[in-house]
C-alpha cells in the first residue's frame, strides 16, 4: 500500500464536517435520516484513516505538510498536518470507536425531538477532534482543542431544558476554559522564544537547549491545559457532572476521545517535558498529579450509586494512570493505556446506556439487581469490559496498566504504591457495580427491564471483542512499543513480579467486592456494607467535598466580587453618568428659558416695535399728492425756523 495515501490524510476531518453541514441545513427535512448522514461521515473518516494506519504500521516514514497562513511583520506563520505513529493510533481510536458509538446512538436517541441536532453536534465534534490529532502545529491543535470544548458544552447541555444539564454544561465549559488559558499562555511563550508555532522547530529548540527554564515553564502551562481537558486534579470536578448529557456523549467524548486529548497533548509535546532529563520537574509534576488523580477518583467511585457516575470517576482515575505512565518515562505505556482504555471504557459507558435504556432511564444502582437474566447480551459484554478495567489477564487493561505500574516501580516507588492502591480500588468498585446491577434480585420491582435492540447490542459486542484482545498487541514482542515510542525509549521487559503484584491487587479488589456484594446480594439499599464506614463513607460519597470547597474559596468570592463591581457600576459609574445626564437636562432647560425669553424675546421685541411703527406710519400714506406736499412744506418751515432759532 503506497505511502502516498498519507498525502490525503487532511480529508479525514473534512468528511464529518460535510456531514455536519448537511445535517445543519437539511436536518429538519432529513429527520431520522440525519443519523445515516452522521454515521456515513464517521465511517468515511474511518475508511480514510485505516489505510493511513496500515501504511504507518508497515514502516512508512512520517509525513508533515505546511501551508502559509499569515505574515505578521517579519514573522511567517505556517499551518499544516502530519501523520506519524501516534497520529495513526489516535485516528483509529477516534474513527473506529466513534463509528460504533454513532451507530449505537441511532438507537439510543430514537424518538428524541432533538435527534438531528444531536448528530450534527456529534459530527462537528468528530471533525474538531480529528483536526486536533492531525495538526502539526499548536495553532491548529488549539483550534481543534477549542472545537471539542465547544461541542462538549453543546452535548452535555443537549437536554438544556433540565436545570442540572444546563448547570453541568456551564461548569464543564468554565473549568476546561481555565485550563485552556494555561495552554494558550504556553503557546504564546513558545512562540516568543522560538518564533514558530510548528511542533518540529519548537521541539528541536527544546532538544538543543534542554535546561532552558522557558521550556519547563511552557511544558507546565501546556500540562495545565491537559489537566482541564483530561479532568485531572484539581480541575476534575466538571467530568462527573458531564454525565447529564446523553450516554453516547459520555462514551464518545468523556471516555474514549475528548478527555484523552489532554493525554495526547502531553504525549505530542513530550520533547518539552523531557527537556530537563528523566527527572525533569515537568515530568515529576505530571507523574504526581496523575497518581493523585488516579487514587482520589478511585476512592470516590467506591461510594457512588449512580451507574454513570461510577464510570465517570473511573475515567478520571484511568486518565490519571495515563498521566502517571507518561510522568515516569513510560511514554509507550501511557499511550498504550490510552488506546486500550478507549475501547473498554466506551464499552462500559455504552453498556451502562443499554442498562439505563432497558431499565426505563433509571440510573440508581440501588434500584437495580438481577439484570443478568433479562439483559443477557448487555451483561456478557459489560462483564468483559469489567474484567478489562479491573486488570484481569488476558483482557486489555491488564497489559497496559501493568506496564505503567512496572515503569512506576522502576522510577518512583511511592508513586507505584499509590498506583497499586488505585488499581485495587478499581477492581473493588467495579465488582461492587457488577453485583449491584446484575446479581441477585431486582430491588425496584415496579420497573420492568428489557434487553436493548440489536442496533445497541451489536456495537457492544464489537467493543467487547476488542476489549478482550487489543491488549495482546503489547503483551508479547513489544509490537506496540516498536510502533509508538519516544526517541530511544527502551521497551519495558515483561516483569513477572510486577505482573504477579498487579494480578494480586486486582484479585484482592475483586475478592473483597465479591465477599461484600456477591456472596449475599444486596436486598435493600440500607444493607450496603459501606455504610458502616460512617463519616468516611459520607466523605467519599460527597466527593471529598471538592464542590463545596470550590464554592467557598472560588465561586462565592467571585460572586462577591462581581456583585461588588455591579454595585460600584450601578452606584458610581452609572451614578456619574446619570449625574452628567441630569446636569445636561438642567443646563438644556436653562438654555431653553434663555433662548425663549431673552434671545427670542429681543427678536420678538424688534418685530413688535417695527410692526407698531409700520401700523402707525401707515396713516401717513394717504395717497394724496397735496397732502405729501403739505408735509414737505411743513418740514421745510420747521427746518427754517430751527435754523433761524439756532442763528440767534
Amino acid at each position: 500500500m503506497s505511502s502516498g495515501l498519507l498525502e490525503y490524510a487532511w480529508l479525514i476531518p473534512v468528511v464529518p464536517f460535510i456531514a455536519f453541514l448537511i445535517i445543519v441545513f437539511c436536518g429538519h427535512r432529513l429527520r431520522n435520516a440525519s443519523a445515516y448522514v452522521a454515521i456515513g461521515g464517521m465511517a468515511g473518516a474511518f475508511l480514510l484513516a485505516f489505510p493511513c494506519f496500515l501504511v504507518m504500521a508497515r514502516g512508512a516514514q512520517p509525513i508533515s505538510h505546511n501551508f502559509h497562513w499569515i505574515t505578521l511583520g517579519n514573522a511567517r506563520i505556517d499551518l499544516g498536518y502530519q501523520v506519524d505513529s501516534l497520529t495513526a493510533v489516535m485516528l483509529m481510536v477516534v474513527t473506529f470507536i466513534g463509528s460504533l458509538i454513532f451507530i449505537y446512538s441511532s438507537g439510543y436517541m430514537e424518538g428524541d425531538p432533538g435527534y438531528h441536532r444531536f448528530f450534527a453536534y456529534l459530527s462537528l465534534f468528530a471533525c474538531a477532534m480529528l483536526l486536533l490529532v492531525l495538526a502539526n502545529n499548536f495553532v491548529m491543535l488549539y483550534a481543534g482543542w477549542e472545537g471539542v470544548g465547544l461541542c462538549s458544552y453543546l452535548l452535555i447541555g443537549f437536554w438544556f431544558e433540565k436545570p442540572s444539564a444546563m448547570r453541568a454544561a456551564k461548569k464543564a465549559f468554565l473549568v476546561t476554559r481555565t485550563g485552556d488559558c494555561g495552554l494558550a499562555l504556553g503557546i504564546f511563550l513558545l512562540y516568543s522564544k522560538t518564533g514558530s508555532v510548528s511542533f518540529e522547530p519548537i521541539f528541536s529548540a527544546a532538544r538543543e537547549h534542554p535546561h532552558e527554564i522557558v521550556f519547563t515553564i511552557a511544558a507546565l502551562l501546556i500540562f495545565f491545559g491537559a489537566v482541564g481537558k483530561s479532568a485531572q486534579f484539581p480541575l476534575h470536578v466538571w467530568l462527573p457532572d458531564a454525565m447529564e448529557g446523553p450516554t453516547p456523549v459520555s462514551a464518545l467524548i468523556h471516555a474514549a476521545t475528548m478527555v484523552a486529548a489532554g493525554v495526547y497533548l502531553v504525549a505530542r509535546s513530550y520533547a518539552l517535558f523531557e527537556a530537563g532529563g528523566e527527572h525533569s520537574i515537568a515530568l515529576q509534576v505530571v507523574a504526581w498529579i496523575g497518581v493523585i488523580t488516579a487514587f482520589m477518583a478511585a476512592t470516590i467511585a467506591v461510594a457512588q450509586n449512580d451507574i454513570k457516575r461510577v464510570l465517570a470517576y473511573s475515567t478520571i482515575s484511568q486518565l490519571g494512570f495515563m498521566m502517571l505512565g507518561l510522568g515516569v518515562g513510560g511514554y509507550t505505556a501511557g499511550v498504550f493505556h490510552l488506546m486500550t482504555h478507549a475501547f473498554f471504557k466506551a464499552l462500559l459507558f455504552l453498556g451502562s446506556g443499554s442498562v439505563i435504556h432497558g431499565f426505563h432511564h433509571e440510573q440508581d444502582m440501588m434500584k437495580m439487581g438481577g439484570l443478568k437474566k433479562v439483559m443477557p447480551y448487555t451483561f456478557a459484554t459489560y462483564f468483559i469490559g469489567y474484567l478489562a478495567l479491573a486488570g484481569v489477564p488476558p483482557f486489555a487493561g491488564f497489559w497496559s496498566k501493568d506496564e505503567i505500574l512496572h515503569h512506576a516501580m522502576m522510577h518512583n516507588f511511592p508513586i507505584f504504591l499509590l498506583g497499586a492502591a488505585a488499581a485495587f480500588l478499581t477492581a473493588f468498585y467495579m465488582t461492587r457495580q457488577m453485583c449491584l446491577v446484575f446479581a441477585g434480585q431486582q430491588r425496584d420491582t415496579h420497573i420492568h427491564a428489557h434487553e436493548s435492540p440489536a442496533v445497541m447490542t451489536v456495537p457492544l459486542m464489537v467493543l467487547a471483542l476488542f476489549s478482550a484482545l487489543i491488549g495482546l498487541v503489547g503483551a508479547t514482542g513489544h509490537s506496540f512499543h516498536h510502533f509508538v515510542h519516544f526517541g530511544e525509549e527502551a521497551p519495558a521487559p515483561f516483569s513477572v513480579p510486577v505482573a504477579l503484584v498487579s494480578l494480586f491487587v486486582a484479585g484482592a479488589g475483586i475478592g473483597l467486592g465479591w465477599s461484600l456484594y456477591g456472596k449475599k446480594p444486596l436486598a435493600r439499599p440500607e444493607d450496603d456494607p459501606l455504610l458502616r464506614l460512617g463519616k468516611l463513607y459520607t466523605f467519599l460519597e460527597n466527593k471529598w467535598y471538592f464542590d463545596e470547597v470550590y464554592d467557598k474559596i472560588v465561586i462565592q468570592p467571585l460572586l462577591w466580587i462581581t456583585r461588588t463591581l455591579s454595585r460600584f457600576d450601578q452606584k458610581v459609574i452609572d451614578g456619574a453618568v446619570n449625574l452628567v445626564g441630569i446636569l445636561t437636562i438642567i443646563f438644556s432647560r436653562l438654555h431653553q428659558l434663555f433662548d425663549l425669553y431673552i434671545v427670542d424675546g429681543m427678536v420678538n421685541l424688534v418685530g413688535i416695535v417695527t410692526r407698531k411703527i409700520g401700523v402707525t406710519g401707515r396713516y401717513l400714506q394717504t395717497g394724496l399728492v397735496q397732502g405729501y406736499l403739505l408735509v414737505v412744506y411743513l418740514g421745510v418751515v420747521v427746518l427754517v425756523v430751527w435754523q433761524l432759532y439756532a442763528a440767534k
